[in-house]
């Protein structure tokens, strides 16, 4: 996984799809299906629960004041009955009781007297009758002449009285539920336009959202939605354009990636090619023959480590990537590498350090990609660092026995900016700053190393070392077990 194009990399991101499907066509129609038919339907619904409430609240009042204000003009009669026949009922039946008994009844109340506790016809009640009798004054609902009435009687004196009867008003009920056909229908009409009109407001950004989401999939990268109010409408427009910004940069930065990826391939290809040419031709002579087949295969395995950095990225984020984290010792894993990069440096003048805390350091991870990892930050240190400058490999343990450890690779070679460090890791941004300027690698290095340490649980930075270069930190995570029985 060599790289440190200036010891870099690029963003993660994948590579162009070769195929994708067509896009799902939306769903249209059916009742209910969209917002502003869901909308009207509810303010519908709500206006028609309004009306219903209402009336079941309202008309039993109304009923009730309706009853009570026509006992209280019963009573009124009553006692100006009462007033009228006070001085003649003990005269028997007189014109004037004719007279006023028939113009009750034009007002459809019929009027009963009471002489001395008789009832001058059937028809009341017998209790109402004598509490008459008895002097006492009626106010009452009760059945006259087989319907249910109102009944007002006034006691006079010696047993006499005035008793008042009119029929409950019948169908009231009924009346006033057919009166509310009008508020009912103006209350739905009211939903339908409260509905129409909210619907046209929720669904206008949303209908603007889905425009651009569309304009985006088909690859229109500068399209933005206006932010406006509520803050739900706000947030979807802001993510949306913060994600029309985020595929602009990520796919300009996919275009470098693989301009620069192209290049890499093409010039060992190049070399192959070339070679290939002149031995095919019979330019080369026999004793050419060695140095070429040599120069050939180093530039065929430049070709396959930048082929196998492609395609462990590719497979980096998928969910079947294989690791095998197991309980490690960081100090022999780092003496373990001493001997192969020590000959390696030693074989270009550069000083190779090896520093230990001369003791067990455990971590839990895959001792095969850490190793990987270690070798790719070794690698490009020793690509750009200058004859008789250091590589330096230092192990370090945790703060507690269970809390991992790390391993730092630093250099004295020309090391970093602080804006490099800002992008040490993303594919290919390294590599395109120093390509032509330093020796570089293919930009994939320090990105699969990232990766691979985030999978395995750990923590990868990027600083300046003391020897004057580049420091590489990578942090482990400690054993599990030793975790639980620590505790």
């Amino acid at each position: 996984m060599p790289d440190r194009s200036g010891r870099a990399g690029s963003p993660t991101m994948s590579l162009p799809v070769v195929g994708t499907s067509p896009p799902a066509a939306p769903r249209r129609g059916g009742l209910g299906r969209t917002l502003t038919a869901r909308a009207v339907l509810v303010t519908c619904a709500v206006a028609l629960v309004s009306v219903l409430v209402t009336a079941i609240v309202a008309v039993p009042l109304a009923i009730r004041g309706a009853e009570r204000r026509d006992q209280e003009a019963l009573a009124a009669q009553a006692r100006l009955a009462a007033e009228v026949l006070r001085t003649r009922l003990d005269r028997g039946r007189t014109a004037d009781e004719e007279r006023l008994i028939q113009q009750l009844r034009n007002q459809d109340i019929d009027a009963y007297l009471i002489r001395r506790g008789a009832v001058d016809r059937p028809g009341l009640p017998p209790r109402v009758v004598q509490r008459i009798g008895q002097g006492r004054n009626v106010s009452v609902r009760r059945v006259v002449n087989g319907e249910r009435a109102l009944v007002e009687g006034r006691a006079l004196p010696n047993g006499n009285g005035v008793v008042l009867s009119r029929p409950s008003a019948n169908g009231l009920w009924a009346r006033v539920l057919l009166s509310l056909w009008l508020p009912l229908l103006a209350g739905l009409a009211a939903g339908v336009v409260a509905g129409l009109l909210l619907a046209r407001r929720l669904a206008r950004p949303i209908r603007v959202a889905a425009t651009a989401a569309a304009r985006l999939r088909a690859g229109d990268r500068a399209v933005r939605v206006p932010v406006e109010s509520p803050d739900e409408v706000a947030d979807l427009a802001e993510a949306l354009n913060g994600l029309a910004g985020a595929l602009a940069t990520s796919e300009g930065r996919q275009r470098e990636f693989l301009l620069s990826v192209s290049h890499e391939l093409r010039t060992p290809l190049t070399a192959i090619r070339g070679y290939a040419e002149a031995l095919a031709d019979g330019v080369l002579g026999a004793d050419d023959t060695v140095d070429t087949g040599r120069t050939m295969l180093a530039e065929a395995q430049h070709l396959d480590r930048l082929i196998g950095d492609l395609l462990a990225l590719a497979r980096l984020e998928a969910a079947d990537f294989p690791l095998e984290p197991v309980p490690v010792d960081l100090t022999q894993l780092a003496v373990d590498a001493e001997p192969t990069w020590s000959g390696r440096c030693a074989a270009v003048g550069v000083p190779f350090r090896l520093e230990t805390p001369g003791q067990p350091v455990p971590a839990y991870t895959d001792p095969g990609r850490i190793r990987q990892v270690l070798d790719g930050l070794l690698e490009n240190a020793l690509r750009v660092v200058p004859p008789g400058s250091p590589v330096v490999l230092a192990v370090r343990a945790g703060a507690g026995p269970a809390s991992g450890g790390e391993l730092e690779v630093r250099d004295g070679g020309p090391g970093f900016t602080d804006d490099d460090l800002a992008v040490a890791f993303e594919r290919g941004a390294l590599h395109q700053r120093y390509r032509g300027v330093r020796k570089v690698g293919s930009g994939l290095g320090l990105a699969l190393a990232a990766g691979l340490v985030r999978r395995l649980g750990g923590e990868i930075a990027a600083g300046h070392a003391p020897e004057g270069g580049a420091a590489f930190t990578v942090r482990l995570p400690g054993d599990p077990y030793l975790a639980r029985t620590s505790a």
